[in-house]
């Protein structure tokens, strides 16, 4: 019989006593296993134990592999070895991602009462209501991290409202708000791939948190040592005493209210007949996305039975991304089995939404985010003008990267063309500030090319609940009229031209990957490229330099071209990779492909 090796059992029986002595380890009384550890960097390393006891714990003995990050040095909330984001204070959202397990570089409690612990700190300097919202989405142990912050924030005095089901990053957003609330916490990854969880900060405007503010979270982060320095309350105490309490039915209905008024055409849905397949995919989007739409009219809605209920497994898609097509394909294959004209998808916060439109073949055809986005500005446009609901002066936002055709379609109605940093926090900053000069109706409209959209100032984030209920009205209105979205788009091309936007990412994985991301962008503008394929680079943009961009800094370089194509590079700010934006125009669609990969061809060896 095969016997396991000794040291492999001592770790075991180790492991075993520490559960049971956790709590004497976080009163600072762990010594035995200091010393364990102690002997063991003498002989084998603390590195190489920490490897044996995550290949023998898994993520069930978190508290004890977080012992031995410290002693050995390694991890940290900061750190971007293994690590998607960088803390709070790395990346467009102000918060933390990463793979679920023990460490302190890994998705747990721990990290998660240590970086709740440092808003706590923030949230008492504020003054205000002292609350703080709480959401969550589907993924594993969303609804166990989302309890940690909350018995954190209760243990300091803080409010806490949090929902009692998952909902998705819109109804945080507007919960941060309807209470008047200092901060919200969404527990999310968004659409990385199930081994990943993760922690979004959210403003008292229901905005991802500043720069600003997020730079003083992470400074208390630092200071709270991960196993000690965390208060914590009991999730059932903190209800006994009412500083817990769950978001009221009134504030989840005036959310639907508030996305409801933001109809175009109101009724048009009760008798379009119109035929929709939705897949929440496994996540958040299924309540609130179904409600809507029931009650705008929409009531033949056929939910893709694998992907219907909540399951942060995603077993159907690895990648549970509305962008990308295996995502789609079994909601695409019961579309074309019930003919049903038009198929959308949310993520699993519930924040994007990406479609499929059938086409006069009967085929389907995906459409991307500045499609969609372009479909939606348009519709909105001219809708509002013809009932007669369109303010004086109106604004819509898009991020940097997303089509300029959105420019062109701006202008055609009259519309001031914002356009902002890459993150939709930059959006919501937009929309503040018309806020704050009295005139927030002006806003009609923001959207990403990553497929997030917004049609009104009641949250500050993407959504993808309005998003669905838009995209729905607006297919039901070409029905209608006898049209569909997919002839509504080649009269739009036919009108401004054929653009595409097509996005490459190079991925840059392990310790090196955040060096060598860095170097390439040094090289970018220490050596800029006088050319890509030929085509002469006659404009650079250098985003690192707000003196001359009217914008925060960003590492973002767009090149404009002779032809009037142009290229954007920038790192991603929530995974390791660089991606290359590339806006070309033809007479049609094969000649702006072909641009499209010309330049992509000369653009890779530079990024290699």
């Amino acid at each position: 019989m095969h016997r396991a090796h000794p040291f492999i059992a001592v770790i075991r029986c180790i492991l075993d006593g520490f559960c049971a002595v956790d709590r004497a380890l976080v009163d600072g009384r762990g010594y035995g296993f200091d010393i364990l550890a102690g002997h063991l960097e003498q002989t084998a390393g603390v590195e190489t134990l920490l490897r044996v006891v995550r290949a023998v714990a898994g993520i069930e003995h978190d508290l004890a592999v977080l012992r031995l990050t410290q002693l050995a040095g390694v991890g940290g909330i900061g750190r971007k070895a293994e690590c998607v984001t960088d803390g709070v204070r790395y990346g467009c959202t102000a918060g933390l991602r990463g793979v679920i397990g023990a460490g302190t570089n890994r998705m747990n409690v721990y990290v998660v009462r240590q970086a709740t612990q440092g808003l706590a700190n923030w949230v008492k300097t504020q003054g205000g209501t002292q609350t703080v919202a709480i959401s969550y989405d589907s993924r594993i142990k969303s609804d166990v991290f989302a309890k940690a912050a909350a018995e954190v924030l209760a243990a300091n005095g803080v409010k806490v409202r949090i929902y009692s089901a998952l909902m998705p990053v819109p109804a945080l957003s507007f919960a941060t708000r309807y209470y008047n609330c200092n901060a919200g916490i969404m527990v999310t990854a968004s659409h990385n791939p199930a081994k990943y969880n993760g922690y979004k900060a959210y403003g008292p405007d229901g905005c991802q948190m500043t720069d600003e503010a997020a730079d003083i979270v992470y400074a208390e982060i630092q200071k709270t040592d991960i196993l000690t320095g965390a208060k914590t309350m009991p999730f059932a105490e903190g209800l006994e005493k009412g500083i817990i309490e769950y978001v009221g039915d009134d504030c989840i209905n005036a959310l639907y209210e508030a996305i409801e008024a933001r109809s175009i055409r109101p009724g048009i849905c009760k008798t379009a007949g119109l035929k929709l397949v939705y897949s929440p995919l496994n996540g958040s989007g299924l309540v609130p996305v179904t409600h809507v739409l029931h009650d705008i009219g929409i009531t033949d809605i056929t939910v893709v039975p694998e992907q219907e209920k909540p399951d942060g497994n995603f077993p159907t898609c690895p990648y549970p991304n509305p962008e990308i097509f295996e995502a789609l394909r079994l909601g695409l294959e019961l579309a074309e089995k019930s003919g049903a004209d038009l198929m959308l998808a949310t993520d699993p916060d519930a924040d994007r939404v990406g479609i499929a439109v059938k086409c006069k073949d009967g085929s389907y055809e995906l459409l991307s985010g500045n499609e969609v986005g372009v479909l939606l500005l348009d519709y909105i446009c001219a809708g509002r003008i013809e009932q007669g609901t369109m303010p004086k002066d109106p604004v819509m936002c898009k991020s940097i990267v997303s089509t300029p055709l959105a420019d062109k379609v701006a202008e055609h109605y009259g519309v001031e063309c914002r356009n902002v940093l890459t993150g939709f926090k930059w959006i919501g900053d937009q929309i503040a500030k018309l806020e704050a000069a009295g005139q927030v109706d002006r806003f009609i409209f923001g959207f990403e090319e990553s497929y997030g959209y917004l049609a009104g100032p009641y949250v500050r984030d993407k959504d993808a609940i309005i998003g669905s209920m838009l995209i729905c009205e607006m297919a039901a209105y070409y029905r209608a009229k006898g049209s569909s979205i997919k002839e509504e788009l080649e009269r739009i091309y036919a009108e401004y031209g054929r653009y595409l936007n097509k996005v490459d990412s190079f991925e840059f994985p392990g310790l090196s990957g955040m060096d060598k991301m860095t170097s390439i962008m040094s090289g970018l503008r220490e050596n800029p490229p006088k050319d890509f394929g030929g085509d002469t680079v006659v404009k650079v943009v250098d985003y690192k330099k707000p003196e001359e961009t009217g914008l925060p800094a960003a590492n973002v370089l767009i090149y404009t071209l002779a032809s009037g194509c142009t290229v954007v590079v920038r790192p991603s700010g929530t995974e390791p990779k660089i991606k290359t934006y590339f806006t070309t125009k033809g007479k049609d669609l094969a000649e702006a492909e072909a641009k499209k990969e010309k330049l992509a061809a000369a653009v890779k060896p530079l990024l290699a």
